[in-house]
């Protein structure tokens, strides 16, 4: 507010003694000039008359000359002080339009709008910074999940995109330096409701700038960070972010995981995809034989790493070896979209194919090209831009890494559903056969689309019946609450995969599992069984009738009626 104070006195600063002097000289001039009355009689008028007088002349909306007819010489001064005045008023007119097309001053209102608008929030909320494709597509997901977002983008296009987008509900967007303590501030750092902050920007200064401002000035705060820096990632540590996402790392523990236990990486593409969408097919990567990476950069040298590791035999193409360091010791130099150099490489011996450079052009090319020569190639597409996806789908890569939408994807379960990482990391546990057993009965119970994946805790908000019945020292089992209010015999096509109680965890809990105030669920299923579960969490009748099948009568008429023919 002192910015556009500041800004609007320094401005209208001369307009206003403009007026000021202009409206001193022609009132004080029809003070002093002599009028003559019907009686013959010299007067002169007052201040204050002169002052009406020269307010309604400045205007030109028309006037009488008052309160007696005006004689020549206060005529030939009211003719000079409509022409000074007229100009002294386009004057500052035409300052304030150059004002309010100032971009300083737009920008400065635009912040105190912004700044009002986030402290009336009252609902938790998180702070995006960065709306690009990740931010874009995170703000997305959080919305449909019902939750809240504040969103700072230095370029105002990406901001204003904002307005375009069919969003269910309106989010405020600032453009601004997310590196700028002020800005994170405006954007309600500080604010009771700040539930989290989310740094997804593509430069990781900005994001380091953004964590560590976050965990001084509000450390409690949850703090998700992306980074694709080694450097940058351990610097973020050090100031205790919570969750240091890097895309390219993560898709190489996605790939490990594949070569390793392809159903519990199926698993993982299943929970933690976007609801509705179709089911991803299994993908079985070879382990035995040569894998050709093309492209040395940040993504090409985390996919060489793992596969090494895995013990797995790589050969690395690169263009460029000066900007990206120097490969492994036998890499073919070229870009990899010329049949000499995929031969070269070794593609006829190889069984995969990673074409990771930062061009979707480039990408698209290695891949036809190496399908043309092995069409049986397992082929791994890095897509840098959301636009080319069409493009990508059509030359069927069995595997896409999307670095915005591995982000959004991770950042959106650790925020959505954490506990669904918590599943993951004891799921990390079991063997392959246990993740295709899940997966077949999931797969029997969901159908195709990608399910509904909630918490839900056992507490007077979410589950009110339960809760009594389990204070009043009643058991509840988890069969019981599964079952369906309309048809007890039926089952709720849903699934409680972990159970969370006082820091212990359950991994798929029985029918007979027994239980207690304060757990936390993490439950999957479709849409409708989550209607009706909430049914069995908060209606006393519909407890009853599921875990006895008696049926409680509801309303007073019924009530009345049950008593009468008992």
């Amino acid at each position: 507010m002192n910015n556009i104070v500041f800004l609007v006195m320094r401005r209208m600063r001369a307009p206003l003694l403009t007026l000021v002097v202009v409206y001193a000289i022609t009132v004080l001039g029809m003070t002093l000039v002599p009028g003559r009355a019907p009686d013959g009689s010299i007067w002169h008028m007052d201040v204050f008359h002169a002052f009406y007088f020269v307010s309604f002349m400045s205007t030109t909306i028309g006037f009488g000359e008052i309160p007696y007819e005006f004689s020549d010489a206060q005529r030939l001064w009211v003719t000079f002080s409509i022409y000074v005045t007229v100009i002294a008023w386009l004057y500052a007119i035409g300052t304030i339009i150059s004002l309010l097309q100032d971009k300083t001053f737009q920008r400065a209102v635009a912040e105190r709008l912004f700044a009002r608008r986030v402290a009336r929030l009252r609902e938790p909320f998180y702070l995006i910074c960065g709306y690009g494709q990740t931010g874009q597509a995170l703000a997305r997901a959080l919305i449909q999940r019902g939750q809240h977002a504040v969103v700072l983008d230095w370029d105002e296009q990406k901001i204003a995109m904002i307005q375009l987008q069919e969003l269910p509900e309106y989010v405020p967007a600032l453009a601004a330096d997310a590196s700028r303590p002020l800005s994170l501030k405006e954007a309600g750092l500080p604010h009771s409701c700040c539930a989290g902050v989310v740094a997804v920007t593509n430069v990781n200064e900005t994001n380091l700038m953004v964590a560590i401002t976050a965990k001084l000035l509000h450390p409690a705060i949850k703090v998700i960070c992306r980074a694709d820096s080694r450097d940058v990632e351990a610097n973020m540590a050090s100031f205790g972010t919570d969750e240091i996402v890097d895309p390219f790392e993560t898709f190489a523990k996605h790939l490990a995981l594949a070569l390793d236990r392809p159903c519990l990486y199926l698993l993982q593409r299943w929970l933690g995809g976007q609801q509705g969408a179709l089911l991803e097919e299994p993908v079985y990567p070879p382990r035995d034989g040569r894998w050709l990476v093309c492209g040395y950069g940040r993504f090409g040298k985390s996919m060489a790493a793992k596969l090494s590791q895995l013990g797995i035999e790589t050969t690395v193409v690169e263009a460029r070896p000066e900007l990206t360091g120097e490969p492994p010791e036998g890499y073919v130099h070229g870009r990899g979209t010329e049949v000499e150099t995929l031969i070269d490489a070794g593609i006829h011996e190889a069984v995969g194919l990673i074409a990771g450079t930062d061009d979707d052009a480039n990408n698209l090319s290695i891949v036809m090209t190496a399908r043309q020569m092995r069409p049986d190639l397992f082929v791994i597409e890095r897509q840098n831009h959301a636009e080319n996806r069409e493009l990508v789908a059509a030359v069927q890569a069995n595997m896409v890494m999307h670095p915005s939408a591995i982000i959004a994807e991770r950042i959106r379960v650790q925020l959505g559903t954490p506990l669904l990482a918590n599943f993951f990391a004891h799921a990390m546990h079991e063997e392959n056969a246990w993740a295709c057993e899940l997966a077949s009965r999931l797969s029997a119970l969901l159908g195709e689309h990608v399910p509904k994946v909630s918490e839900i805790d056992l507490d007077p908000e979410q589950a009110a019946s339960v809760v009594r019945l389990l204070e009043a020292g009643v058991e509840v089992t988890l069969g019981e609450i599964l079952r369906d209010p309309w048809d007890r015999q039926r089952s709720l096509r849903c699934m409680v995969l972990l159970v969370e109680r006082t820091g212990q965890h359950v991994l798929l809990p029985g029918e007979d599992f027994a239980l207690e105030a304060d757990d936390r669920l993490l439950v999957t299923g479709r849409d409708s069984a989550f209607t009706r579960l909430a049914w069995n969490f908060n209606h006393d009748a519909a407890l009853e009738y599921v875990r006895t099948g008696r049926t409680i009568p509801q309303g007073w008429i019924w009530r009345h009626l049950a008593k009468r023919s008992g």
